[in-house]
């Protein structure tokens, strides 16, 4: 009986997402592959407003997505994630402040599961909902010790503001 509300309030929060239209294109930067992705991807969802966390220098990429017809109002180039958490951290905010609710993650293939790990932390605790986009890559997945460490930098932000980027340097 106790179980009961628990699992109508998982309902609710499952329908309700599937309801929830897409609002932005997160593309994590890394690879000029995703960006070359993400472009053919955004073709496709013409009114979605693109954001690019880390990549290509900005005119290279503002050149990249201009030449393959991508309009520039829809592009926005962030530069301040130094790595995958801070990818995250930096524009949650962001995304808070515009509304936005549900998103396209777009990361390489080899990096999602660390991804949509953080994703979850960090875009989950503000309510921000994603879908996977996976760019294929002919690499091995990464190690799950990565995975860990920066799910529990992901943790120690949600608790204290702070990611604990200097974890990642030697």
């Amino acid at each position: 009986m106790l179980l009961l509300p628990t699992l109508l309030w998982l309902g609710y929060k499952e329908v309700k997402s599937q309801l929830e239209p897409y609002q932005a294109i997160l593309v994590l930067g890394g690879s000029v592959q995703r960006e070359k992705f993400a472009i053919e991807f955004a073709r496709n969802k013409p009114d979605l407003p693109i954001w690019v966390s880390g990549g290509s220098p900005k005119e290279y990429a503002r050149n990249l997505f201009t030449q393959a017809g991508v309009d520039r109002s829809r592009l926005h180039l962030d530069y301040q994630a130094v790595d995958t958490v801070t990818n995250f951290t930096t524009l949650v905010g962001e995304f808070q402040k515009r509304g936005i609710k549900k998103i396209y993650l777009i990361t390489s293939d080899y990096h999602m599961r660390r991804a949509e790990t953080i994703g979850q932390i960090v875009l989950g605790s503000r309510g921000i909902d994603f879908t996977p986009i996976s760019v294929p890559s002919k690499r091995s997945p990464e190690p799950y010790n990565k995975t860990i460490r920066d799910g529990g930098r992901a943790l120690l932000w949600v608790l204290t503001g702070r990611t604990g980027s200097t974890l990642t340097k030697r």
